[in-house]
This record gives C-alpha cells, structure tokens and sequence, in this order.
C-alpha cells in the first residue's frame, strides 16, 4: 500500500461527501451498467494497477458502471480492477462509525500513513466482494486519510471512521494489488478461501481461467 507523511488538513480541506448521497448515487448506478465481479485468482487483482491519467467521458462512464456494479453485488466500495479495468479508481457508498452516509470516488488514491495516536486498531470482520461468502477478523485502523483525485481531475482528500476507514484502506489496497485476504495469517487466509469454496456468489463473478 502506498502511503506517506504529511499533516492532515483542516476540515474545510475535505470534500464533503455526505450531501445529496441517495442522489448522487442513483444518479451514477442509473447511467451504468452492472459488470460481473472478478475473484481471487483473476490476474487483475493481483498487480498494481495504472495511474488514472485522462479525466474525460470514458472515466465518468467507467464510474457510472462502478457504481451500478456496486449496487447490483450489494458492497459499500469497489475498485476498478473488481470489474477488470486496469486503473487506479474506487467508489464508495458507505456509513461511517456514526452511521453517516458517504458517496464518492477516488482516483489515484494514497493513504496518509497514520501518527501513533491516531492508530487505534479494530479487529472486526471484513469481507470483499472479490472472496465471496468469506469473512475475517483484521485488524486496521479505525481512521483514515486518503488523497488523490475526483473524477474531473481535482485533488481531494477523504477521511473516514470505523466501518468507511476500513473501506478507504480496503479499496486503496485493491488497486496496489493486494486483497484484504493477502494481509491474513497463512491459516487465516486458508479458512477463507475455504469459506469461498463452500459458498455461492449472490451475484455475477468473471470465471478464472
């Protein structure tokens, strides 16, 4: 994951996110198209994907699908490379610790690397929608900052509690080509893709070839 130093800003430096959520979001899911899920295995998931670059109507259609492909697999964020598109873009439709809304997307995300006390760890479960019916407790941070780009181009920076810290991390670790399964204990990471194995997706997955 790629991270690096620097002071956090003040609050008026992020972007508001909370505003106009149900709007917003069936405004994006409306235009889309649902893709199919691609699993772990799928090469896509598993190498670091490319910089966003060109900020245009083939990203806002490529957004519009995520969010449509989000909604249809019912997660609460999703990286380009969850739907076989090889670019540094996530979106998100998630509830903080509050239980606050958030919509949004990311492009070229970088999250902030943490001072000691703001690392408080929970442990709880998490899932991805690349291992589906599987489950694990992992540890992250319970707060995150994470920086990059909107959709136009824009530098924006995100912040997030409890269960949206866990997403911005999550995503983020997507599009580096790690899987939330790649930071578990050998045992761990074997019990769930052993739940995976057991399970049946509720939605459409890419087959591996």
């Amino acid at each position: 994951m790629a991270q690096h130093d620097t002071d956090e800003p003040a609050g008026d430096e992020f972007i508001d996110d909370t505003t106009d959520c149900e709007e917003r979001e069936r405004a994006y899911r409306e235009r889309g198209t649902a893709r199919p899920i691609t699993v772990v295995g799928h090469p896509m998931l598993h190498r670091e994907c490319r910089e966003v670059t060109e900020f245009g109507d083939e990203l806002a259609s490529l957004v519009d699908d995520m969010f449509a492909s989000q909604r249809a697999a019912e997660g609460v964020g999703l990286a380009a490379n969850q739907i076989g598109v090889d670019l540094k873009v996530f979106v998100y439709d998630c509830a903080d610790d509050r239980g606050v809304r958030h919509v949004g997307v990311v492009c070229n995300p970088v999250l902030d690397e943490l001072p000691a006390e703001r690392r408080v760890l929970d442990d709880s479960d998490e899932g991805c929608l690349s291992v589906p019916t599987a489950y694990a407790e992992l540890p992250r941070p319970d707060y995150a900052v994470v920086r990059g780009q909107d959709a136009s181009g824009k530098p924006i920076a995100v912040r997030g509690t409890g269960y949206f810290a866990r997403c911005l991390q999550h995503e983020t670790d997507h599009l580096m080509g790690r899987l939330y399964i790649d930071r578990l204990s050998k045992r761990d990471r074997k019990r769930a893709l052993k739940m995976m194995a057991e399970g049946t997706a509720r939605y459409e997955t890419v087959p591996n070839d």
